[in-house]
């Protein structure tokens, strides 16, 4: 088999890329080790960036997102009991838009199976091969049998455990990382949300996070232990804890229920430089991981399609191979401007294990500074929304 373009990974990042080659007439074919409906079963993230709610625009994909989703003017920061509302709209004229991860994903695919594209899941040992020449190659096994696709351009999708990645010498990649003492406990449920925006709390008994997938459907946080186990929380302890960390008037909003998905994520700040070996590029995960706290992780993938679909469209359309050859660099600007911002936010709005009564006493003046100063908020903000592209 031959193609232009092999995406390796079916999650956000590749099904976007795809659909945004295909709709300008360059072949892809995605691959991928799980399958559907595995893909469709993974929880995550939900706040979406104007730019990448432009991209799923420019997709044909964002008919339902417009529809469901739900458009934040603003988040609110909540310490020393009181909420303070952060004003994203009137502090940048944009705004976000809550829509799960999950109905992108599904979107995605539901565009690309009636597009007519291919698509091959189940693919055992998937393995890049010859992308520091010009004619690289992926295999892969299925049913038993080996198969190969030539191609011009590979693109890793498949996240930060997948094979693209790995397949790089470790020589020629340099990684940066900061792990943090501490997990985020989750749950979801089918309950309505404490408030109409999300809330982040510091609280001396740790973080918490009031989120939404839905006017119905809520997702909430508190900071944890890495060692405490998901068994040790039942839903009653959970939802105590979270009262206990939100202000007053927020935690009487909590409508309590039975939680439908719980787990224990750590956190940590990754990133792989460059973002490109030769006809490899990294996209995503695949590239970089940040902690959840400043809304980032899909966004950022979204950023790096943007760039390497601008390059790929300008390799085919006029020949030119400047976007290809720019795609580490400009992707990597943003990206370390957006794991900045989310290890801020995580320093700002955790409890460290090692933080002594200075380190607190700091953590809560930067609070204060940046609710009470309009240049400080409008930091934040102009973050929280997204950088240009």
């Amino acid at each position: 088999m031959r193609t232009q373009v092999v995406i390796i990974g079916s999650g956000p990042s590749g099904l976007l890329l795809g659909q945004l080659l295909a709709n300008n007439g360059i072949d892809n074919v995605i691959l991928d080790r799980v399958d559907r409906d595995y893909i469709l079963g993974r929880v995550r993230a939900g706040v979406l960036e104007q730019g990448t709610v432009e991209l799923l625009e420019e997709a044909g994909v964002s008919r339902r997102m417009h529809e469901e989703g739900l458009r934040h003017d603003g988040i609110s920061l909540a310490f020393d009991n009181r909420l303070h509302r952060i004003d994203l709209a009137a502090l940048t004229g944009k705004h976000v838009t809550v829509y799960g991860q999950t109905e992108v994903t599904h979107d995605l695919m539901d565009k690309r199976e009636a597009s007519g594209l291919s698509t091959i899941y189940d693919a055992a040992n998937v393995q890049p091969h010859e992308f520091d020449t010009d004619t690289p190659y992926v295999t892969y096994e299925k049913d038993g049998a080996s198969h190969r696709i030539d191609c011009d351009f590979i693109a890793g999708c498949d996240g930060s455990h997948g094979v693209s990645r790995r397949s790089v010498p470790q020589d020629a990649i340099r990684t940066f990382e900061r792990s943090y003492p501490f997990g985020w406990l989750g749950i979801m449920a089918e309950v309505p949300p404490a408030d109409h925006e999300l809330i982040y709390a510091n609280h001396p008994r740790g973080f918490a996070l009031c989120s939404m997938r839905s006017e119905h459907r809520s997702r909430y946080y508190v900071q944890c232990p890495l060692d405490d186990r998901i068994e040790d929380w039942s839903d009653e302890r959970f939802w105590d804890e979270l009262r206990r960390r939100l202000p007053e008037e927020a935690a009487a909003g909590i409508t309590t229920g039975p939680s439908f998905e719980k787990s224990i994520a750590p956190l940590r700040s990754f990133v792989a430089e460059p973002m490109q070996f030769g006809r490899l590029s990294l996209v995503g995960d695949a590239a970089h991981i940040v902690p959840p706290t400043g809304a980032k992780g899909l966004n950022l993938a979204a950023s790096d399609v943007h760039y390497l679909f601008e390059g790929l469209r300008d390799y085919y359309r006029d020949g030119s191979s400047a976007g290809m050859e720019a795609y580490s660099g400009r992707a990597l600007a943003r990206v370390w401007k957006a794991v900045r911002f989310s290890w801020w936010m995580t320093t700002m709005l955790h409890r460290f294990p090692d933080t002594d009564s200075f380190g607190q006493r700091i953590q809560e003046a930067e609070l204060d500074y940046l609710v009470h100063s309009q240049v400080a908020s409008a930091s934040l903000a102009e973050n929280y929304v997204g950088l240009p592209f």
